[in-house]
């Protein structure tokens, strides 16, 4: 009576998972072992469902379904159950008539409240994975462009005790400095906006009993703008999802300029960081480059350096292996006689030494020829003039074409909502300069191609679903019936969500997923028994009635399964539980409201369209009579 229901009920389980087959990136790395999971753990249970169980109830269950249940405090529970839910069933039976006795008005109002929910959508929001409370801070501090590392390293110090007096010491672990440009270092394996001396990481663990660290984060940073004015300050992504969901930026948003004139994309920057400074939920906004580096320019003057045999090259050389060594174009080594271990020897002026624009300006400069016989020592400033500039500290690039960046983070607010502001503020800039464009990155980039692969790969999910209940029922009108319980289903996520705080996320549409392919099986199960009694002689309205009525144990003891095994995941407790809460949210949320319709409007609409297709009976007769007609 139900293999085949329950045969069609977990293979359309199974593929309402196939949009994850077409994710990309890293929310396909992240969910395709999830989606793997369910469809094995379906299909295992399926298979065990038709051998171990039924043979487990051969043995176990008592011979006669009226048999007592014993005595004692467990048999009067049983009793007392029983007569409980026969009771329930008792009144969602009368419910269900008294609903399909008014079903035009039943129908209407149900199809306004479901309607009605789409206007959530903006309400709800869009984030593309949720954020999660890791208990780990990332500062980074940039002090004035120039800072020596010193008063760098006095500022951290200050700003470090701040953090202190901000964090209670019971719930602080630690707090880690990297001050300065790595030199010996391969940035390819350290994230880091760090340009100069004048910058600053300091990691902030707290211990595992903690308070909200978004909190913290808001505390710190208001007390760091109030106490440090001029230095710039801006929290990262800390744990190791955020930084993987950023793609290697320093930002959930960024907003890269890219055009011919460095210093126009700069103002242009600087605009749209005035208008971007008006958002709400806009946090640690700020221009990643900066183009105020302070340093010398040292103008040779060509025709004095040729008369005295002195090329550019050579004061280049010159001026580089005084200040810097020589070590990345011929680096030297001396090897330890003793112990055989190599150490690399650096030759350069001591930067004491290099106190003063006149201390620059004798730098000797390398002549090709020897020193005397009337050859002096050449210095650099006889050859070359030495003024105060402003260098940019970094120049970026994004597939060659070199960019301003403007970076953000989102703060108490949805990113989807965020990053629609932050386009508006782009066309508030007007047209932009011939060749300039303006492109967003970061996380929106790829939340928004994974909510576009996902919105079109269940659409395809939900064709495939009712082309195998087609070739099941061999009707299209039914599959129709059944597939009545999505709107429901999609219906109770909205209002989940909204209810619990939560955003639409790649989570959550997981989540969306599951409570559709349960909310079909059910229906699926209701309707497959409505056919059995039409074929007995049960007119459309009985047939729905008593369907109804004989599956409502299944229907809504499978729905309280799942809602009940997701609803430790759905608080989210523990550590990192916020990562998966949305996901049990979503299923809880469809799964309550596709129950619903799957106990009242799907017996409903069958009772009022069954009429107009035959039972299975009467088709194969109809085959069988055409067949031998045929003959």
């Amino acid at each position: 009576q139900i293999a085949t229901p329950t045969l069609v009920g977990t293979l359309s389980i199974c593929i309402v998972f196939f949009p994850v087959v077409l994710l990309t990136g890293v929310a396909r790395f992240l969910f395709t072992p999830l989606a793997l999971a369910v469809v094995f753990s379906m299909l295992t249970s399926y298979l065990l469902s038709r051998t171990l169980v039924t043979t487990m109830a051969r043995y176990m269950l008592p011979e006669s379904h009226n048999e007592a249940p014993g005595r004692g405090i467990w048999g009067r529970f049983l009793r007392g159950f029983e007569h409980r839910f026969e009771q329930a069933r008792k009144h969602y039976h009368d419910a269900l008539e008294r609903f399909m006795r008014n079903r035009g008005l039943a129908l209407t109002c149900v199809g306004v409240m479901v309607a009605s929910s789409v206007l959530l959508l903006p309400v709800v929001g869009e984030d593309f994975f949720p954020r999660v409370d890791a208990g780990m801070m990332r500062l980074h501090l940039r002090a004035p462009t120039g800072t020596r590392i010193e008063r760098t390293e006095w500022i951290v110090d200050q700003v470090e005790r701040t953090i202190r007096e901000t964090v209670p010491e019971k719930e602080l672990e630690g707090i880690s400095d990297n001050i300065g440009l790595p030199v010996s270092y391969d940035l390819a394996f350290y994230q880091t906006d760090s340009i100069g001396p004048q910058d600053a990481d300091i990691l902030i663990q707290l211990k595992a009993d903690h308070a909200s660290t978004a909190g913290y984060e808001n505390a710190i940073r208001d007390r760091l703008n109030r106490d440090y004015p001029n230095v710039e300050t801006y929290f990262q992504a800390a744990d190791i999802i955020g930084q993987v969901l950023n793609f290697g930026l320093p930002a959930a948003i960024d907003v890269q300029i890219s055009g011919n004139d460095l210093q126009s994309d700069y103002r242009l920057a600087s605009e749209l960081k005035k208008e971007m400074a008006t958002i709400p939920g806009i946090a640690d906004l700020r221009i990643a480059e900066r183009l105020d580096y302070p340093a010398f320019k040292v103008d040779v003057d060509r025709a004095k350096a040729l008369e005295l045999g002195i090329t550019e090259e050579q004061v280049a050389s010159s001026l580089l292996t005084s200040l810097s060594g020589n070590t990345l174009i011929q680096p030297s080594f001396w090897l330890d006689p003793k112990s055989g271990v190599n150490y690399q020897v650096i030759s350069q002026t001591p930067e004491h030494l290099v106190d003063s624009v006149g201390a620059l300006a004798n730098t000797p400069l390398s002549t090709p020829g020897p020193v005397g016989q009337g050859r002096a020592p050449q210095l650099l400033g006889n050859v070359a003039a030495i003024t105060h500039s402003l260098d940019p500290g970094v120049i970026a690039h994004y597939t060659v074409q070199r960019v301003i960046d403007v970076n953000t983070a989102v703060r108490g607010r949805d990113l989807g909502g965020a990053t629609a502001d932050v386009q508006a503020a782009i066309r508030k800039l007007g047209e932009l300069p011939p060749g300039t464009k303006i492109t967003i990155r970061g996380q929106v980039e790829a939340m928004r191609e994974s909510f576009a692969t996902l919105g079109l790969g269940i659409v395809l999910a939900i064709i495939l679903v009712y082309l195998l209940m087609v070739a099941n029922f061999q009707s299209w009108l039914e599959p129709f019936i059944i597939m009545m319980a999505l709107p429901g289903a999609l219906a109770g996520v909205l209002w989940m969500l909204v209810l619990t705080g939560t955003t639409i996320n790649v989570e959550s549409l997981m989540g969306t997923i599951m409570a559709v392919g349960v909310g079909v099986a059910n229906s699926n199960l209701l309707i497959t028994f409505a056919n059995d009694l039409r074929e007995e002689g049960y007119d459309p309205v009985a047939a729905a009635l008593e369907a109804g009525r004989i599956r409502f144990r299944p229907i809504l003891m499978t729905a309280l399964a799942m809602i009940l095994g997701m609803l430790p995941m759905a608080l989210g407790l523990g550590a990192g539980a916020e990562q998966n809460a949305p996901l049990g949210r979503a299923v809880i949320g469809g799964l309550l409201l596709a129950t619903v319709m799957t106990l009242f409007v799907v017996p409903t609409v069958y009772s009022l369209f069954s009429g107009r297709f035959k039972g299975k009976r009467e088709r194969d007769a109809e085959i069988a009579t055409a067949t031998s007609a045929h003959v």
